[in-house]
């Protein structure tokens, strides 16, 4: 018997509106690590939420971080144990940028990248959104973007002077 292989993620978390009663994004974010790990995914790492204006169409402020997690999930099923655990916290087919109860995006993989209709990997904007850098910064800098080569602090430090 062989073992599962372990793959390595860093998601982004987001948050802009009441879950499950919860209506503090530190909470929110708290009971959805909570939930992922029930998924068989280990956590290996966050960061502290960072607090951030709406992008669009959204009227309240996000709470976002990041988390670093293993699991023996290939991309495609992490992405269905990540979107059932957004409609589990009431997350609803929208307009896109609206106001949310949680937000889980695959960032990075330690498996280098995928580009299907559903999943992409590297996520196609993270390098473009402060929201995501500053909190993935914190948990992992030197993790490179498999696009370009540049790690995490590279690319924050890039976003910072912008």
């Amino acid at each position: 018997m062989t073992d599962a292989t372990r793959h390595r993620y860093a998601l982004a978390i987001g948050t802009n509106r009441a879950a499950r009663g919860i209506r503090k994004a530190e909470d929110i974010i708290a009971a959805a690590l909570e939930a992922i790990q029930t998924q068989g995914i280990t956590l290996v790492k966050r960061s502290a939420i960072l607090n951030t204006a709406p992008i669009g169409p959204a009227r309240r402020r996000f709470g976002n971080a990041a988390a670093l997690i293993e699991t023996e999930l290939e991309p495609n099923e992490l992405l269905r144990a990540l979107k059932a655990i957004e409609s589990d916290f009431g997350r609803k087919a929208g307009r896109r940028w609206g106001d949310r109860p949680l937000d889980l995006d695959i960032i990075l993989w330690g498996g280098g990248r995928v580009n299907q209709r559903a999943l992409t990997i590297p996520h196609r904007a993270w390098h473009q959104r402060r929201f995501v850098t500053e909190p993935l910064v914190a948990i992992a800098p030197l993790w490179r973007d498999p696009l370009t080569g540049r790690n995490v602090r590279q690319i924050a430090w890039y976003l910072r002077k912008r």
